[in-house]
């Protein structure tokens, strides 16, 4: 189906289209409308027109209106103050437009982007035989939601996992692994089980290779020498090494489970994906002159970026030793994504602490000509999870907060809430159910906050019933579910010959609003508008249902059946725009 137009969209252009017919010589001028509540919109740019033009802007505006003519979209329109319009548009034109939109199935009026290309975004990045903690939560959530929504508006997403593989620790773990062949491994088939146990074997492993690389140095010795074994390509050793990172797979499989995060493999590229690019990488960055040999290393250095001793502190692509950095495999992956992958825009989902990095990164590239105009990179930096008391989130040990451990707890919360409230759900359904709404808690209270800030990690607040929570909003959807469910004899039909009360006009305006929000969203990266977005709708819809009866006391048939129909855009709204941040809306709660 074609895509629909809004409302807000249809009476720009009647306002525009009039201003060019009032004013030629001001071209194609922009009204500036925007949602008010004196009207159902305010027009503010007459004003500087008529500045500009050197006229009075009531005269204008009073000019303006009278060469509108659209009866079956506008209703009023009032020139206000020293040159506003507030315009209220029709009844059956919001009615009208909603039935466009419902009949669209699950896109509901939201159209294909016309500029949709390639994005590659690196996201949920843990690392090989460690554990995942709090600080994988916002990568993790927010990359998903991102890809969710980009994926909707049309655009070909590839999704990749720097996962850290590689580096000088492997060559500890390996040589332990030689040494005491049968300390890795877990016994049980998949899921939580057998994450807990592929984590557990992993942090054993760790643990003893450690200790014995501090207490030993033969084994320190040996342990060196087989990096170099690594980074050579020794068959044995890399076999070892790929051992690791399979069982960190099994682990990393069962968290992103638990989170409702879908990775697959294919998509998982860790350092050690780039390791055949790193020498070509750095040759071509010095002999481009774009790096620069400064006490052996290669180096690219920048006039704005300089350390605490006021001299130049570059970005190190290739160390003294002959060893890689961070860059050489960052410039490399960019390479791949660029060239191989043909990505016009790619995104990393990093930690804003990065940000000085990546700056550098992404400028190298853009010396080197593997960046250029028709090439964007783009860090959608985010905050740190707080605790309670405003300081990063550790257990009251001081020690860093396992992720399945917060994941678990969120679960368990949740679960106590909807045994509790439940009425007709067998032990099953609560379990499901709680760890839907405890998932969607969590992934809520990260992502209807803007990525940049910090924001603080309170379960009492992300689990509760009212307020800005998924569960506010999974109710409401529920609430609407069970509504459909009873309503015997009646169904959503549109009715746009009807008036429609203010509850019932304020709900549909917003509805209106969805296919814009996302497009929003999807430019700016920006998951915590759609949030908004939805909170506001369960709100709006929460004051309709209190006010314009709906099955009792059963209003006339057709008004019944209208707003029935609300009920139903609206709950499929809120379920679609909840799967776009990767929360889930069970139908009965």
């Amino acid at each position: 189906m074609a895509s629909v137009t809004s409302l807000t969209a249809s009476v720009h252009q009647r306002l525009a289209d009039a201003l060019s017919a009032a004013l030629p010589e001001a071209g194609s001028a922009d009204p500036l409308l925007r949602r008010s509540d004196r009207a159902d919109y305010q027009a503010n740019g007459i004003l500087a027109l008529a500045k500009k033009l050197k006229g009075n802007p009531r005269e204008l505006a009073t000019q303006v209106v009278s060469g509108i003519t659209a009866p079956d979209l506008i209703k009023d329109i009032e020139v206000s103050g020293p040159g506003f319009l507030n315009i209220t548009v029709t009844d059956k034109a919001i009615t009208e437009n909603l039935a466009a939109r419902s009949a669209d199935g699950e896109r509901l009026g939201v159209p294909y982007a016309a500029d949709a290309g390639t994005t590659v975004i690196d996201y949920a990045q843990p690392n090989v035989a460690k554990e995942m903690h709090v600080g994988h939560l916002r990568n993790s959530v927010i990359g998903d939601s991102v890809v969710q929504i980009l994926e909707f508006t049309g655009e070909k997403v590839v999704r990749r996992h720097h996962i850290g593989d590689w580096g000088t620790q492997f060559g500890m773990l390996v040589q332990y692994l030689i040494e005491h062949p049968d300390e890795l491994g877990h016994k049980a088939a998949e899921g939580d089980e057998a994450g807990e146990e592929a984590m557990s074997s992993l942090n054993r492993v760790y643990k003893a290779s450690r200790t014995l690389f501090d207490s030993d140095e033969e084994f320190k010795t040996r342990a060196r020498r087989r990096v170099v074994d690594l980074q050579a390509g020794d068959p044995e050793t890399l076999a070892i090494w790929q051992r690791f990172v399979d069982e960190s797979k099994v682990y990393f499989y069962s968290v992103f489970d638990k989170l409702d995060v879908e990775i697959h493999d294919e998509d998982i590229v860790g350092e050690s994906g780039y390791n055949d690019m790193l020498a070509d990488t750095c040759r071509m960055l010095e002999e481009s002159g774009v790096a620069v040999r400064s006490n052996g290393a290669l180096c690219v250095f920048f006039d704005d970026v300089k350390g605490p001793d006021g001299n130049p502190s570059p970005l190190i692509v290739q160390k003294s030793d002959g060893g890689f950095g961070y860059a050489a495999t960052d410039l490399s992956a960019i390479r791949d994504r660029v060239f191989n992958l043909k990505a016009d825009t790619l995104l990393y989902v990093v930690d804003a602490r990065q940000s000085l990095h990546f700056k550098m990164v992404f400028e190298t590239a853009r010396r080197a000509g593997w960046l250029t105009e028709n090439v964007k990179a783009v860090q959608l930096g985010f905050g740190t999870v707080l605790g309670k008391d405003g300081k990063p989130f550790k257990t009251r040990e001081g020690e860093t907060v396992r992720l399945i451990d917060l994941l678990d707890e969120a679960i368990d919360r949740a679960s106590a809430i909807v045994r509790e409230k439940a009425q007709d759900l067998s032990d099953e359904e609560i379990a499901e159910r709680g760890t839907q709404v405890g998932i969607g808690a969590v992934k809520y209270a990260d992502l209807s906050t803007s990525a940049t800030r910090d924001y603080k990690f309170d379960l009492d607040q992300m689990v509760s019933l009212n307020g800005d929570t998924s569960v506010y909003l999974q109710y409401a959807y529920a609430r609407i579910q069970s509504i459909l469910r009873k309503a015997e004899g009646v169904s959503p039909k549109a009715h746009p010959e009807l008036e429609l009360a203010d509850a019932e006009r304020a709900l549909g305006l917003h509805l209106d609003q969805f296919a814009e929000t996302v497009a929003e969203v999807a430019a700016e990266y920006a998951p915590h508008k759609l949030a908004a977005y939805l909170y506001q709708l369960a709100s709006l819809y929460t004051t309709f249902y209190d006010k314009c009866p709906v099955i009792k006391p059963k209003p006339p048939q057709d008004v019944a059946e209208n707003r029935l129909f609300l009920c139903d855009i609206t709950a499929r709204t809120l379920h679609q725009g909840m799967a776009l941040l990767g929360i889930r809306t069970p139908e009965r709660l």
